[in-house]
């Protein structure tokens, strides 16, 4: 009976992909890790070539749940007025598959403390649902919304601002801004609706110096989809002499997460993140995993790297 309650939660999930404009993109809880993901402006603010890998396990202990995998690069070029992007993403859920190349480019203007930029993108994806493979019963029972696969090839742009200095970020971004068509056509000849609905982000973080061994460092993410209730995630990491950083997060009804980050060297940094449910999908999962790894090429030898927060 758990499992059979546990496959028509995945179901409802696919169909909401395919038939509400509930929100399509990709889910990070280490989302300041992965800011190239929700905004292209953010790529080359690090000021050197920066690689990011990202898996995400969410809700383990469902069949089919989703996983995510990106991998990110981006570098400053031009005296750092240009900031270039590469993303790899891979996100399943069940039967559905899509996976999407992005590219992006943002014009950086330094400023007297900090740096403003101006990004754009664009991103292929192929998107693949199943519908074949899905038992909808025991019985030879026959649903048009399930009688076809979905194969498509789509693209679409996005674009952001973002504004960063030593201790302070905030960033504005708007994804999907193509309304491309998920659906296939049943053997009917019926169009079933369900399209890319337009994603905003907007997101925002500072750091405390509260001695010289302890930083805290509070940052936020909103998400809007249109047709979907707008949802917050609320974060706080303490960071303890620039290497070890403990922190909690709120997802607004949704979850709770702890997360750790380790800068195990100058080039190094590796982060973990475990969220569980608020809601009643606790009893169905036993949390979510997400671990991170970043390393930063091109320091000049014997250079003595400032720590960055984001």
């Amino acid at each position: 009976m758990l499992q059979l309650k546990k496959k028509i939660i995945l179901l409802v999930l696919v169909l909401l992909g395919l038939n509400l404009k509930a929100q399509q993109d990709a889910m990070y809880t280490q989302y300041m890790f992965n800011t190239l993901a929700i905004n292209p402006a953010y790529a080359g603010s690090r000021n050197v070539i920066s690689a990011t890998a990202l898996f995400r396990n969410q809700w383990v202990g469902i069949d089919g749940a989703p996983k995510t995998g990106t991998f990110t690069i981006d570098a400053p070029i031009l005296n750092d007025k240009i900031g270039l992007g590469f993303q790899l993403i891979s996100d399943r859920l069940d039967k559905t598959q899509t996976t999407s190349g992005v590219f992006s480019a943002a014009y950086r203007i330094k400023m007297d403390v900090g740096t403003l930029s101006f990004g754009m993108q664009g991103n292929v994806s192929q998107y693949k649902v199943n519908l074949l493979d899905i038992p909808l019963s025991s019985g030879a029972a026959y649903d048009p919304a399930f009688a076809s696969n979905i194969n498509k090839v789509l693209l679409n742009f996005g674009t952001g601002i973002y504004y960063n200095s030593d201790k302070f970020y905030i960033g504005l971004a708007a994804q999907d801004l193509l309304p491309n068509d998920l659906s296939a056509e049943n053997s009917s000849g019926e169009k079933l609706s369900g399209k890319q609905a337009l994603h905003l982000f907007l997101a925002s973080g500072y750091v405390f110096t509260l001695t010289d061994d302890f930083k805290l460092k509070p940052s936020f993410l909103v998400k809007g989809v249109k047709g979907a209730p707008i949802q917050a995630d609320l974060n706080a990491t303490l960071w303890i002499k620039d290497v070890i950083g403990i922190g909690a997060q709120y997802r607004t009804e949704a979850d709770i997460a702890g997360l750790v980050e380790i800068q195990a060297s100058p080039q190094i940094r590796i982060g973990y993140s475990y969220d569980r449910s608020t809601t009643s999908l606790q009893n169905f999962n036993s949390g979510s995993h997400e671990i991170m790894l970043r390393y930063e090429f091109g320091f000049a030898k014997g250079k003595t790297l400032s720590p960055r927060y984001f």
